[in-house]
């Protein structure tokens, strides 16, 4: 899918994979192995070929004394015994991850700053404020995993986190940046052909279909109904799976566009897009996006300077109704 990134961008980070814990390579052959059923897919995953998947299944099948996995010439299913041993070989890995993570924090803050965060946020809000950032704090380095997938802090798949939610994470602490509410936006030359809400539909809409929390996304049925509009079917509507792609839509003049106020803020200052009327839906007054840490993480300086500049940045640049509490 397409990023829109800056120049000086710091460096994605490749596919985040678990912390590797020194010792642990057959372990994680034959975890991988037993969750797939099938070691090319497990080979793939840890980096071997099928050949030396097998070849290492096969040396702790000898040293345990018995058989894991049954093979036939079309599949291989787990036995009793590797059905027992998967069990315990995943909690072993998960716990070993998670010390591996504590370990690293508790040597040191070296390196950049690993921050997970969605297409969503990192394209339409951060990005065009990194430079900022940069100038800032030059000192620290960031790196980003681009995802909506949750990462795991704890266990060390990447340092910060900025997330959508109502902000409770298990071992985390989480510092609340704002809020966000779903507005009409389009070209300006298409928006002087329309009046009331009720001319939107001549037009193409186009909107984010998605869930955040379990629930879903605000669309236009939510909006017309925000505006008065009670029988609109918006089974015709254009729906795109990044928000990124509607306010690229809707930049370009062939869409009207469901987007949040914060995404698109710099595009309405800059001209570039126009909010059609005094109609706001609200995704959830519980949520706002939230920059996440492990609990205990704050006292790391490049989190520290962080928390810092988003907050600023924030208070300065962002409609008070949206802002931090």
């Amino acid at each position: 899918m397409p990023r829109i990134i800056p120049p000086l961008l710091p460096p994605l980070l490749p596919p985040i994979l678990p912390p590797f814990v020194p010792g642990t390579r057959a372990l994680r052959t034959f975890e991988a192995a037993a969750r797939h059923l099938n070691f090319t897919r497990a080979a793939d995953e840890v980096g071997l070929t099928a050949a030396a998947v097998s070849h290492q299944i096969k040396e702790m099948e000898e040293q345990l004394g018995v058989p894991l996995f049954v093979r036939t010439s079309r599949s291989v299913r787990l036995t009793p015994a590797g059905e027992r041993m998967f069990d315990a070989t995943s909690a072993a890995l998960e716990t070993l991850h998670r010390a591996a993570g504590e370990a690293r924090r508790l040597h040191g803050h070296a390196g950049p700053l690993r921050l997970t965060i969605g297409p969503r946020f990192a394209t339409n809000w951060l990005f065009p404020r990194l430079p900022a950032f940069q100038a800032a704090h030059p000192r620290v380095q960031l790196a980003f995993d681009i995802t909506d997938e949750v990462r795991d802090l704890q266990a060390g798949d990447a340092d910060v986190a900025i997330r959508f939610g109502a902000g409770n994470y298990r071992g985390a602490e989480s510092v609340r940046l704002f809020g966000t509410v779903l507005i009409a936006v389009c070209h300006p030359a298409l928006a002087a052909s329309l009046r009331t809400p009720r001319d939107l539909p001549r037009h193409t809409l186009c909107h984010v279909s998605c869930e955040a929390g379990g629930r879903a996304w605000p669309r236009w049925r939510d909006w017309m109904a925000a505006a008065g509009i009670h029988d609109f079917d918006d089974s015709g509507c254009v729906t795109f799976k990044e928000s990124s792609h509607v306010i690229q839509a809707a930049t370009d003049g062939g869409a009207i566009g469901l987007a949040e106020l914060p995404m698109v803020a710099r595009e309405l200052a800059e001209g570039r897009l126009v909010r059609l009327f005094d109609v706001a839906v609200p995704v959830g007054d519980d949520f706002a996006y939230h920059l996440v840490y492990p609990a205990g993480a704050g006292e790391d300086e490049r989190i520290a300077a962080l928390r810092a500049w988003l907050q600023a940045e924030v208070g300065c640049s962002m409609p008070r109704s949206l802002n931090a509490a």
